[in-house]
């Protein structure tokens, strides 16, 4: 589950007079806080010129003024192809972010729309989400390009990638080691899949496989620009500009954006780090007194966890594959539908270079996740066809990633950590359905293999 996710602090009053007179919005009538959100703050701004949402960016990792503007670049540029976003407003001096008192705000149009679960998708509801998906990863590439990097060149624009929950990819990393091949008592398409997973000799297989039958869709996809346009449940956001007060630029070839190489992919979790966070949270658990419900499932997952790793240790996958720039932080608080569309995808604070297709097999996990801890796998695998079929990604990619994101979930333990740790427990109520979503995930390994890469 995103961190991001989770209902954030009291927040407090932004400087709303300073504001409103950096743009043409007119005086404040109201100013309530949105609930959702954790890394940055939100307010519904009702003024004499119409509603607007007002957004605190918070949070030092992802405040920073320039980092901020590239995202609202990337943002227009989407729109500009017909991406459902929200881009921000230009203020009177046309640039879009404002600084007060060394905090950063942004102002955006209000977007009358809710979050929908996956549960609250039909099964072609969730193949235009995954069609969304692979209409921005394919977008992105065309409106943020970026030069080659060479293997084993470092730095760059993301290295220190981070998933949607707001970890680093390398955080418990170790050095990696590639597992060994799969066990001669497997059936042969597990095998295969264990293979692509692990970017072996089986994977080149897979792909060439996929290939010949046809059903990868890298030669036949279509331009971002025509996925966009096509792609069930997208439209174009009317979020008009005048270019004489916005001068932002909207091609792809501002140098803030295209310069940076592509990252060299973060190792994978070493479960030795792994098996000493877990004694340490061991210690914390038992410390606790009074033992309520949460200490017990706590511990129940971590002796439970510990004894999955040991089994499965030998099959810690090596570093991901294909990196593109992504949203960084795809989950159901960051995308609002009107009626059934998609309205808006907002929140892009965590916009990076990081694995197109570990992206798509997250979002999935949260999306399609239910309350016991298991996935809807035919709704999973309806948005995983859609996404290869708008991304371009091939069978094997989305295989590789579900085995990269299922040792990441397996190897996880950030909401115990807050809550022991930090404690913080504004994750508690997401953890029953997550730590029953690692277990049940490698039970079902092949059988979520299978719903992504068929």
């Amino acid at each position: 589950m995103p961190r991001s996710s989770v209902p954030p602090f009291t927040s407090h009053a932004p400087p709303l007079g300073v504001l409103l007179r950096q743009y043409a919005a007119g005086s404040a009538l109201t100013c309530v806080p949105v609930d959702q959100g954790l890394l940055n703050r939100g307010y519904r701004l009702a003024t004499t010129r119409g509603d607007y949402f007002l957004k605190h960016h918070f949070d030092p990792e992802t405040a920073d003024p320039a980092a901020i503007a590239r995202q609202h670049r990337a943002t227009q540029r989407l729109a500009d192809l017909g991406v459902p976003v929200a881009p921000p407003l230009p203020g009177r001096d046309g640039r879009t972010v404002a600084v007060v008192g060394g905090h950063a705000y942004a102002l955006h149009p209000w977007i009358d729309g809710r979050h929908r679960h996956g549960g609250q998708l039909s099964t072609v509801q969730c193949g235009r989400l995954g069609a969304l998906l692979g209409v921005v990863h394919a977008s992105l590439e065309r409106v943020m390009p970026t030069r080659c990097q060479a293997p084993g060149e470092q730095g760059g624009e993301g290295g220190e990638g981070r998933g949607e929950d707001g970890r680093r990819d390398d955080e418990n990393a170790g050095r990696g080691r590639t597992a060994g091949p799969p066990q001669p008592t497997e059936p042969g398409g597990a095998a295969q899949r264990r293979e692509a997973a692990r970017g072996g000799a089986g994977a080149a297989h897979h792909c060439s496989a996929a290939r010949r039958s046809g059903s990868t869709a890298r030669n036949r996809a279509t331009t971002p620009a025509e996925a966009a346009a096509t792609a069930p449940g997208t439209h174009r956001p009317q979020h008009p500009r005048d270019p004489a007060q916005d001068p932002r630029p909207t091609a792809p070839d501002s140098t803030a954006d295209t310069a940076d190489p592509l990252p060299a992919t973060a190792p994978s979790a070493d479960p030795a780090d792994t098996f000493a966070l877990i004694d340490d949270l061991l210690a914390h658990v038992h410390r606790h007194r009074p033992t309520d419900a949460f200490d017990e499932l706590a511990r129940h997952r971590l002796l439970e966890r510990r004894a999955l790793l040991e089994q499965h240790a030998d099959r810690r996958p090596p570093p991901g594959g294909s990196v593109g720039w992504v949203h960084g932080d795809f989950h159901p608080f960051n995308l609002l539908y009107k009626g059934d569309v998609p309205a808006a995808i907002v929140d892009w604070d965590r916009l990076g270079v990081r694995p197109r297709a570990e992206e798509a097999v997250r979002a999935a996990a949260i999306f399609f996740v239910r309350p016991a801890g298991t996935l809807d796998l035919p709704k999973a695998r309806a948005y995983a066809r859609a996404y290869r079929r708008t991304a371009g990604a091939t069978p094997s990619e989305l295989a590789a990633a579900v085995h990269r994101v299922w040792w990441e979930r397996l190897n996880d333990f950030w909401m115990l950590r807050w809550h022991y740790e930090r404690g913080d427990t504004r994750a508690d109520s997401q953890f029953p359905a997550a730590s029953a979503l690692a277990v049940w995930w490698t039970r079902e390994y092949d059988a979520v293999c299978e719903a992504f890469a068929a």
